[in-house]
């Protein structure tokens, strides 16, 4: 795996994300969103109390607040969008108030979108609503990051449970019902390319759709060697044989009642922890008894059986292809993994909105995968997002009231220490001179920068004390 670009920015977790989340896509959210919310003026259905009726025009720095707020909302997690600017004790989310509106922030999401509707006569792609964001991640990952060796392909699904004719239903998900994500994955959870599955009579839809679907994933990376491990969803002869012309190998598992299964493989009595393989083509096709009967096809490893240790520390013997599979086919779920610890998506009746949010998420994940992987740093993700966050909200300074002393020729200030330690990146704390004056010890953040020394002190009765005469 290598990044083929020059390093971003100043090598910061922001710059990262921002070398994924760029300025061209940015303006174009921005001017679409802008042209839809004029369409929306111009309808006749609003009426003269509408929210909509007071649009001011998106820019650039106000879509990036809402973005970062949207990232916050997955670290602060609540029911409702309304609760973050709830002034009760059970939320009082200053720092959201303090960036922008509820009132604002929900006429942008309810305006937001991507790409301009096409016209009715013409063939319509399913997924033109999205397929801004798809192409932009895609070819972003494309032209920025070559991949590992070890590749697997699986599908996700992104909940939504409204209306939408692609909506799939899958029983094994833990989000049983939203929209198919078919997704090329490395080992550790890094997603190089997706797409998302729009029905039969989508491009990747009907006689095939398996194989298709490999095949456009793989696109760009055939015939460099490339290990690919798919499940029995995709696993076939034909993509086995086509993908090793290609020069790239396959393993997994496989379907019982698939085409071109020897009959003697399925039909073969065997005993526990016994296998049996028959090879064509270059292709390895076998069947191994476990708890229950397991079907595999490889084009890279022999049929021969490998020694593994499970988390108790028991010795197994299992064939070299399924030891590579169970060790390499995570990392798709890996990914879901990732994005299921700060879910930022709140329930919608706009399917593209859940995948702009769910496109975030995996920018916010591939960066910090290569931010870690680059610098060779330990940085976890929740720490990153938190720095991304950061330069999403722009810091609200707020004016520093002055206090008025009596007897003093300079109006005294209280201020805040900005030097930060160089071990936790957090404020200094010092020790207040008026609590030590008067037998205490007390750390303070708070300081006078118009007496000598610039001394510590405790904000109100501390600074008050201390500039008596």
């Amino acid at each position: 795996n290598k990044w083929l670009w020059p390093i971003p920015g100043r090598n910061t977790p922001a710059d990262w994300f921002f070398a994924f989340f760029d300025d061209v896509l940015c303006d174009t959210i921005v001017r679409e969103t802008n042209d839809n919310a004029w369409k929306v003026l111009e309808s006749r259905s609003l009426t003269p109390k509408s929210r909509i009726n007071k649009w001011k025009a998106l820019t650039t720095e106000e879509l990036k607040v809402f973005i970062g707020l949207l990232f916050h909302m997955g670290t602060v997690k609540t029911n409702r969008f309304n609760d973050y600017w709830k002034t009760s004790r059970f939320f009082n989310f200053g720092c959201v108030r303090d960036q922008m509106s509820r009132d604002r922030f929900l006429l942008i999401l309810r305006v937001l979108h991507f790409s301009k509707d096409p016209p009715e006569e013409q063939n319509i792609d399913k997924l033109h609503k999205i397929r801004l964001l798809v192409d932009t991640f895609n070819n972003g990952m494309a032209r920025m990051y070559y991949p590992d060796r070890n590749l697997s392909i699986d599908e996700s699904m992104i909940l939504f449970r409204g209306r939408l004719h692609f909506r799939q239903y899958i029983k094994g998900k833990r989000h049983k019902y939203g929209i198919k994500v078919y997704s090329l994955c490395e080992t550790d959870g890094l997603c190089l390319r997706f797409t998302v599955y729009s029905g039969k009579g989508g491009e990747l839809g009907g006689v095939g759709h398996a194989t298709k679907v490999v095949m456009y994933l793989m696109r760009g990376l055939l015939g460099n060697g490339h290990s690919l491990y798919l499940d029995n969803y995709y696993n076939s002869f034909p993509l086995a044989a086509q993908l090793l012309s290609n020069d790239t190998y396959c393993t997994g598992t496989l379907r019982r009642k698939m085409k071109f299964f020897p009959r003697e493989v399925t039909e073969a009595k065997l005993k526990k922890d016994e296998t049996l393989a028959r090879y064509a083509d270059g292709v390895m096709v076998g069947q191994w008894v476990d708890k229950r009967p397991v079907r595999y096809i490889s084009t890279e490893f022999e049929n021969t059986m490998a020694t593994t240790i499970n988390h108790r520390g028991v010795e197994n013997q299992k064939p070299l292809p399924i030891v590579h599979y169970n060790a390499k086919m995570k990392g798709v779920d890996r990914h879901d993994q990732l994005l299921s610890y700060y879910p930022c998506d709140h329930k919608s009746i706009r399917w593209y909105k859940k995948v702009f949010i769910h496109v975030l998420q995996m920018m916010m994940v591939n960066s910090h995968k290569i931010f870690t992987f680059h610098n060779n740093t330990k940085m976890s993700f929740y720490d990153f997002r938190l720095e991304v966050i950061d330069a999403l909200l722009p810091v609200k300074i707020a004016q520093i009231p002055r206090l008025p002393v009596q007897g003093a020729k300079v109006p005294h200030v209280i201020s805040k220490i900005q030097k930060k330690n160089e071990q936790n990146k957090r404020v200094s704390r010092r020790w207040c001179q008026q609590c030590t004056k008067d037998g205490y010890r007390k750390r303070t953040t708070y300081m006078c920068i118009q007496c000598p020394g610039e001394p510590a002190l405790c904000p109100l009765g501390c600074f008050f004390k201390w500039h008596k005469p």
